[in-house]
């Protein structure tokens, strides 16, 4: 199946899919928003944003507000553009079962 072809290996975990299509609406997310809108813990987060890190897909920054530091998270380009990649196949798979 020639949709198979576009599906990126670093996005097919559930928490990292969901993580590359938070950043994809909203260009900036902290740790602690990810954690509240994915109910993850910290370890398993914290393991699927390296491994998204490591692939390239994602930048971070580390900052402090109101004295507390803060880590937030956004995708690259070339993270954005494996997202689209990954999403138009999973959608032309969509439409191959849906006929």
């Amino acid at each position: 199946m020639k949709a198979l072809d576009g599906l990126d290996s670093a996005f097919e975990h559930r928490a990292r899919l969901a993580i590359g299509v938070l950043l994809a609406r909203h260009d900036e997310i902290s740790f602690a928003r990810f954690k509240q809108s994915l109910s993850l813990t910290d370890g398993n987060l914290g393991a699927q944003l390296r491994k998204l890190e490591d692939a390239g897909y994602l930048a971070l920054r580390r900052d402090f507000v109101e004295r507390k530091p803060v880590t937030w998270y956004r995708l690259t380009e070339a993270g954005r553009d494996a997202l689209d990649s990954h999403l138009a196949a999973l959608q032309a798979m969509i439409a191959t079962a849906t006929g």
